[in-house]
């Protein structure tokens, strides 16, 4: 007797081959039949008229601290993802000496945009080691964790502070490969690194202080076992994105690895980037490098508040001090007509580090604290300054300035505007889909909705995809890079990590503030529509009205790469 029996249902099994009608077995968490079945099952579940797929895999997460208070990594499951990969940008929470929490905890909750008090009321320091910080989080997991170690922690460890300061001996390097080694050997799935990210202070992060000698070495480590590095490069600048792809490309021959890059990303600002990034993939795969892009579906909803430096005004010098300035002094500011003007000029130029250009007349009104400014709540800022007869900036700064700053405004970023060539990219089997950011930026903008954006708009809408081929970008083709070999397909053997869904309404839902933190504070997350059931390791985690009952049956799960598999 099979313990669950899916039946009728559409089956895309991840290979990106024709779907067809028929049913999947399960028996003791391990799929181990497909196709025309019949027999008794403790559970059966009707299918007809949805998809059967693998569970979706996200590559590129910051779910590290959120999972030791929320082994499901809300609201993954419902978007149909039953794997996660964090420890994303150089920054991982172990392997940690005591000594270094509070420099770490400060870097990641800067470039994560995390709260502070949510952050330390739900981490419990209990671990220093990359192992024990697995055994911290593996009972209570509802989702699979394929995890990165941050190669800032790695310098952190073995050179201590001075790890922001200068690059590493031939003695520190050889420490941290043998660190790196325990880290792999605990289920670290590779390494993530960073050539941009600035820490709390506003200095480089310890990862942009290593000298190629160190990429190196670590690299050949990385080699020995099949790991994984993850990089974020200059992805803003063509030129010098170019430049990283054919370091990447070379370090990914040199030592037989998957090298990864993220994000690649479509924006009005640089319209020539993309092609001429993937061009210069291109080029490296061709020379016989895995070199692999990876590329969100979504805009980026912005939400932001006048109380603290954002990501939103990180190219504006006079925002940025402002922002920096004790709470009277940004009131002061802010109220001043001549610095309004400064302000406003400034503003009108700007773009995120990511080329997004901001609309200020569009951005809505998303919180109000006061009572009279409820009305306001969905309205543009340009249709408020039109009846106020003022700029929509002035629009912000007033009604800012009426709840002591506390007001959240939202804008979806003008970056992703042209659907058709992001659509093109997507379906290149080349570009791997990921940079979702999951678990981090909770108060400034919801991180999900990738997988049923993909759905709605390149695969219903623009028809960029099949569903066929939209479920292998989400699944088989994550794993077999990332060398998750018991994953990403439904076939015998595998494990049954399987989504059920309506591909007709499968879509990101709304964004909504929701206030489930460890502290007081509220984050902003997606729903999603469409999704009817999701099973990890053959477990029911999540059903169309929300998280199941059932015991925790996430797992860190096994990586290596498939022998002879091709890119």
């Amino acid at each position: 007797m099979y313990d669950l029996l899916i039946r009728n249902g559409r089956i895309c099994d991840g290979s990106g081959e024709p779907s067809y009608v028929g049913s999947v077995a399960v028996t003791a968490g391990r799929i181990v039949a497909v196709g025309e079945l019949t027999g008794p099952a403790e559970k059966v579940v009707d299918a007809s008229g949805c998809v059967v797929a693998p569970g979706f895999i996200d590559p590129h997460t910051h779910f590290d601290a959120q999972l030791l208070w929320d082994g499901a990594a809300q609201p993954s499951l419902e978007h149909g993802v039953t794997t996660i990969v964090p420890g994303n940008c150089s920054l991982s929470l172990a392997p940690l000496k005591a000594e270094h929490r509070e420099f770490l905890g400060a870097t990641f909750r800067k470039i994560e945009e995390m709260p502070k008090a949510a952050f330390d009321a739900g981490i419990n320091w209990s671990w220093e080691s990359f192992d024990d910080y697995l055994a911290a989080i593996r009972d209570g997991l509802r989702i699979n964790v394929a995890p990165l170690v941050g190669h800032s922690c790695l310098r952190l460890w073995v050179m201590g502070m001075a790890a922001r300061e200068r690059a590493a001996t031939a003695d520190e390097i050889s420490q941290m490969q043998e660190l790196l080694r325990q880290c792999l050997a605990a289920g670290a799935i590779g390494m993530s690194t960073s050539w941009v990210d600035i820490d709390h202070e506003h200095r480089p992060v310890p990862s942009r202080f290593a000298e190629m000698r160190e990429f190196e070495a670590l690299c050949a480590v990385l080699g020995k076992v099949g790991g994984v590095l993850q990089v974020v490069p200059e992805f803003w600048d063509v030129d010098l994105l170019c430049a990283r792809i054919d370091i990447l490309g070379d370090l990914s021959r040199r030592y037989g690895i998957m090298t990864t890059f993220s994000p690649l990303f479509e924006s009005a600002a640089t319209p020539e980037l993309t092609d001429k990034a993937l061009e210069r993939v291109r080029l490296q795969v061709a020379h016989g490098a895995k070199v692999v892009p990876q590329m969100q579906t979504r805009p980026i909803d912005l939400s932001f508040d006048l109380t603290a430096p954002s990501s939103v005004f990180a190219t504006t010098p006079k925002w940025w001090r402002t922002l920096l300035t004790p709470h009277e002094e940004k009131l002061r500011v802010f109220a001043d007509p001549a610095m309004r003007t400064e302000l406003i000029a400034e503003a009108e130029t700007m773009h995120m580090p990511i080329g997004v250009v901001i609309d200020f007349a569009a951005t809505i009104v998303k919180r109000v604290q006061c009572p009279d400014n409820t009305a306001l709540i969905g309205r543009t800022l340009g249709s408020i300054a039109a009846e106020r007869g003022c700029h929509p900036i002035e629009a912000m700064l007033d009604i800012a300035l009426s709840e002591g700053l506390a007001t959240s405004f939202g804008v979806e970023a003008c970056g992703h505007a042209d659907f058709e060539k992001i659509g093109r990219f997507l379906a290149d089997p080349l570009i791997m889909i990921g940079a979702g950011d999951g678990g981090a930026h909770v108060s400034n903008f919801a991180t999900y909705g990738d997988t049923g954006f993909l759905f709605s708009r390149y695969v219903r809408e623009i028809r960029s995809l099949g569903v066929e081929q939209a479920v292998h970008k989400l699944s088989w083709d994550v794993a077999r890079r990332w060398g998750i070999s018991d994953r990403g397909l439904l076939k015998p053997g595998m494990a049954a990590d399987i989504v059920v869904f309506d591909p007709g309404h499968f879509d990101r839902g709304p964004e909504i503030a929701v206030e489930d933190l460890p502290a007081d504070g509220f984050r902003y997350i997606r729903r999603a529509t469409g999704m009817r059931s999701v099973y990890v390791n053959g477990v029911l985690a999540w059903q169309a009205d929300g998280l199941t009952d059932g015991a925790p049956a996430g797992a860190v799960v096994p990586s290596r790469l498939v022998e002879g598999l091709a890119l």
